[in-house]
Order: structure tokens, then sequence, then C-alpha cells
């Protein structure tokens, strides 16, 4: 952890390295090498999910994380962008070199994910 907190340098924050957009997201979606990764709660899973992405709730990543493939570009996020941080340095910290967090809102995502923008992708 201490390792992962220390690489998080203005350098590598401002390079946005760290973090998938919308557009990321859509040139990614279907490529099998990135797995969105679902931190939400079971709760929230009732109201919306997204059938492209794989769902562990972050209080249950500690006990599941050998479900997260650790050869494949992991893309963490959430209704909010604490949890998908938090996913991310968690990940990071267990050893997972490809990690990236979804910066775009989960309005953004919902948003993508309409018709019209759905058929473009």
């Amino acid at each position: 952890m201490n390792q992962v907190l220390t690489e998080m340098n203005f350098e590598f924050l401002s390079s946005g390295k760290h973090g998938m957009s919308i557009e990321g997201m859509r040139k990614a979606l279907g490529n099998d090498h990135f797995i969105f990764l679902d931190v939400r709660s079971h709760k929230e899973m009732d109201y919306i999910s997204f059938p492209f992405a794989m769902h562990i709730p972050l209080n249950e990543l500690p006990q599941r994380l050998e479900e997260v493939p650790g050869d494949k570009a992991i893309i963490a996020f959430c209704s909010s962008v604490f949890r998908g941080a938090v996913a991310y340095t968690f990940l990071r910290a267990n050893g997972f070199k490809e990690v990236k967090g979804l910066t775009a809102s989960f309005e953004d995502m919902v948003e993508a994910f309409k018709p019209g923008p759905l058929s473009k992708m």
C-alpha cells in the first residue's frame, strides 16, 4: 500500500493514466483484455446493472479477490468516484498492475447506454 500511495504524485495524477473516460470505455467494451469491475452494493444493483461488468461489492472484494483476473486490465467503477478509487488502490496494493478507475460520472455511464449513444458503439 505504501508503494501505491507513493506513486500517486502530481505527475501520476495529472497524466490521467490512472483513469478511463466514457470514450475510453466505449473503445474498451468488447475487448476481452478489459474487465469492468462494478463495486456497488447489491442493493444498488437492484436498480440498475451493467451486463458487461463483473460485480463484486467493495466490501466483498477482499474475500473475493481471486475472482478478479490478474492478467487483464481492470476498470473499477461505482455510483460515486470514492468507492472506485478505493477499489483501484486496493487492487494495486494487492499486486494488480493494470488498473484504472472510471472517471466518468454514473450519470454519464447511464447516458452512454441509452439507445442512441449505444447504437453508435
